[in-house]
């Protein structure tokens, strides 16, 4: 026994929510299912006290409620933004339940078998818009942390006080990390920084911001066919920030300021971490990316003939001068907190069906699966880059809505 249902929409995030707007529109019998207890979930529960999108406020693009206010430069604040997803689902009236975990997707009959905490349901379509951003990425090694220090993840830090008294060991120098450690050490605290391999972007070059000149010289239109490697999918953004207005990140202006910054951290044992001698090539890195990025946009602007104030983005070099440290002793160095920065992983094991490839990432064509009726939604390079932001989720969800009405 089941209940029947036309589509079922797994994930009530940005994509499952444009997914709904659009058959809702077209009068298509549909549910959302959320595991949280409300709306905007991954930005109310997994996101800091004073977080902001690091995209401008003109790309909040959801179908139908596309950014209008008066602040397009701007960027939008953590609440700000989950008020805008629980209006989205009022306004639209969108049939989102939440609270309802699904366990199983089984092609069943010509359709699917859902199992769910709300029951067995059968639907003719399924759309999995569950994100990339399922599981905090913690490496195994983590156990061997003292069970003195004060551990987290990083969606789930929230302030400077919110944590014990002392130093900060931050591991993973992506957009959260770095972002978490520069709040820290602005409010006092010492902070050790473990790095990889992460892009670096001046916040505005030119006259524009960095978001704007990317979208212009097609960068968030990426196909995965573009890439230089599939693994290139999963690297880290480009660092800039959106509070106070939008600023850039660079290692070098933390070291600077007196961050102690550390290669890629790998591995802990009796109250030590330790770190691949890398530092100097992960600075080499995030510079030559930056190098990369303006020659391509001072490109473009040529080739476009367009008019655009000179600029030259300053080099900085502090973080050359700090030497290699391959251990901490965190009680030596005063740590008392550890962030684990190092971003999610993602699983769709709850698809009972040949549908991702290698790296358990989806096999499809814009989000059609080789599984008649089976969608993917909300993930980037489904089919470009964009396809995972607020920028491209409704051209995605479109796609997938259009197949799925025309069925």
């Amino acid at each position: 026994m089941g209940t029947e249902i036309e589509t079922v929409i797994v994930g009530g995030g940005q994509a499952g929510l444009a997914v709904s707007y659009f058959l809702k529109h077209a009068g298509r019998e549909h549910v959302v299912l959320e595991k949280a207890p409300q709306a905007g979930h991954a930005w109310r529960d997994d996101r800091w006290d004073s977080f902001t999108l690091v995209t401008p406020n003109w790309s909040f693009r959801l179908p139908g409620a596309e950014y209008s206010g008066d602040s397009p430069d701007g960027f939008m604040p953590r609440d700000e933004l989950v008020r805008h997803f629980e209006e989205y689902i009022q306004i639209n009236q969108l049939p989102v339940e939440f609270g309802v975990r699904v366990d199983e997707v089984e092609a069943d009959d010509g359709g699917y078998r859902v199992e769910s905490s709300r029951g067995r349901l059968w639907a003719k379509q399924v759309v999995i818009a569950t994100g990339l951003f399922q599981k905090p990425a913690i490496p195994p090694w983590a156990r061997e942390v003292p069970e003195t220090i004060f551990h987290i993840h990083s969606g789930k830090y929230r302030n400077p006080s919110a944590l014990p008294p002392g130093a900060v060991l931050v591991v993973g120098s992506g957009q959260s990390g770095c972002q978490i450690a520069e709040e820290l050490l602005q409010s006092g605290r010492e902070v050790y920084l473990s790095t990889g391999r992460a892009g670096r972007a001046p916040r505005r070059f030119r006259g524009k911001d960095i978001y704007e000149w990317a979208s212009l010289i097609g960068l968030l239109d990426r196909t995965p066919a573009q890439l230089r490697s599939s693994q290139e999918r999963f690297a880290s953004n480009p660092l800039v920030s959106g509070k106070d207005g939008g600023h850039t990140l660079n290692l070098h202006r933390f070291a600077r300021d007196g961050m102690r910054l550390l290669g890629r951290a790998q591995g802990a044992l009796d109250g030590r971490v330790f770190f691949a001698p890398d530092l100097a090539e992960n600075l080499a890195f995030s510079d030559q990316f930056e190098k990369n990025l303006i020659q391509r946009i001072d490109g473009y602007i040529r080739f476009a003939g367009l008019e655009a104030p000179a600029e030259t983005v300053p080099e900085l070099k502090d973080g050359y001068e700090m030497p290699e440290m391959s251990e901490l002793d965190l009680k030596s160095a005063g740590v008392t907190t550890l962030i684990w920065a190092m971003g999610y992983d993602f699983d769709f094991n709850l698809v009972k069906l040949p549908v991702v490839d290698e790296t358990g990432f989806p096999l499809s064509q814009n989000g059609e699966t080789s599984s008649r009726g089976l969608y993917f939604s909300g993930m980037p390079w489904l089919p470009g880059q964009k396809s995972g932001l607020l920028l491209g989720v409704g051209e995605q969800a479109h796609f997938v809505a259009r197949k799925i009405i025309g069925r």
